[in-house]
């Protein structure tokens, strides 16, 4: 859909997206009924649930995360230059988002919501409990994230990455919606690729017509799991599904857990099959698909074929679910180079 730009980048990915901290814990099936939780769903919650459900939750870990903030400290990881834009409020865990994602090698300036506490938009906080098969369901308390405005978003940031990869969580706000189409219009103004990734099927559900919109409009990548597909096209049939996102996008990747990807390019004329990297043990799903599509995206701003960008997200996800927490704790880089994966 983008011209390309005829300047180099000095960003393989740019992501925008809601900066949030997660706190996990495990939990049983029995936990999440007495919650009234869906499992494996993510939902919106209030400053007062949110406490409430951290109340009553097991021990746990605080990690930052939100979904493409996890996906470009992936990138990170594997070596790439990231930057981010996102919205934290000007507190403890918005000081401590802060300090993580920089720490991850990823360009992070946008300016933090002031006065946040008083009127009770601290940073955002997602609540996630993970249940023994590594499931995680989440309750978002999203705050200061919903605040990110279209003046937030850097074009010249934008234009300087050879993708900017958008959030699809960031539909539910509708200013921070407004500001992820200003994103897009930015990084298409520059001739840079639009990727979105669907988030969540209950999103795809509350947007699915503006999505279908948006993707049509706008976007050059789509980023999917099965259930975001099936909901996105309102059909259980995969095959038929995949391949008609694969036909209106430019490439459409869409996850299946243990059975890999699929990757369609060339609008759907090219069909790739990526197995799942092995794992010894699945320990907290959370991140997976945020990890995939670290190593896919780079892989593409890179210029490496589809099965190849495949093959590092592939890796990213299994190294990612392998323990607690939603962003890389050995380095991918080392894990590609030890595979033999080409990283450029």
């Amino acid at each position: 859909m983008t011209q390309p730009s005829s300047s180099a980048p000095l960003y393989d990915v740019c992501a925008v997206g809601n900066a949030i901290v997660d706190v996990l814990a495990p939990c049983d099936p029995a936990f999440l009924e007495a919650q009234g939780l869906t499992a494996g769903s993510m939902q919106l919650v209030d400053a007062d649930r949110s406490a409430a459900l951290y109340a009553a939750m097991a021990a746990g870990v605080e990690a930052s995360g939100g979904s493409a903030g996890n996906t470009v400290a992936g990138v990170g990881s594997f070596g790439g230059r990231a930057a981010y834009i996102g919205k934290v409020a000007d507190d403890t865990l918005g000081a401590v988002f802060t300090h993580d994602i920089r720490a991850a090698g990823v360009h992070f300036e946008t300016p933090p919501l002031r006065d946040g506490a008083a009127a009770g938009l601290a940073t955002g906080v997602c609540m996630i409990n993970v249940t023994p098969d590594g499931q995680r369901t989440m309750c978002t308390f999203l705050g200061a994230a919903n605040q990110l405005r279209v003046a937030d978003i850097d074009a010249d940031l934008i234009g300087a990455s050879a993708i900017v990869y958008l959030e699809g969580y960031l539909f539910d706000p509708a200013p921070a919606r407004a500001a992820f189409e200003a994103a897009a219009a930015a990084a298409h103004a520059a001739g840079r690729k639009v990727a979105i990734t669907l988030s969540d099927s209950f999103v795809v559900h509350r947007w699915r017509a503006e999505l279908l919109a948006f993707i049509a409009a706008s976007a050059d990548i789509v980023l999917a799991n099965e259930a975001e597909l099936h909901a996105l096209f309102e059909t259980g049939d995969f095959d038929h599904a995949a391949a008609h996102l694969g036909r209106i996008v430019d490439i459409a990747a869409v996850t299946r857990g243990p059975r890999g990807s699929v990757v369609f390019g060339k609008g759907g004329a090219e069909r790739v099959e990526v197995a799942a990297a092995p794992v010894d043990k699945v320990v907290d799903t959370t991140g997976a698909g945020d990890q995939y599509a670290a190593g896919l995206l780079l892989g593409l701003a890179r210029g490496l074929s589809l099965e190849d960008a495949g093959k590092l997200g592939s890796l990213a996800a299994a190294e990612v679910i392998a323990h607690w927490g939603p962003r890389p704790m050995a380095s991918l880089e080392t894990l590609a180079k030890d595979a033999g994966l080409a990283l450029a």
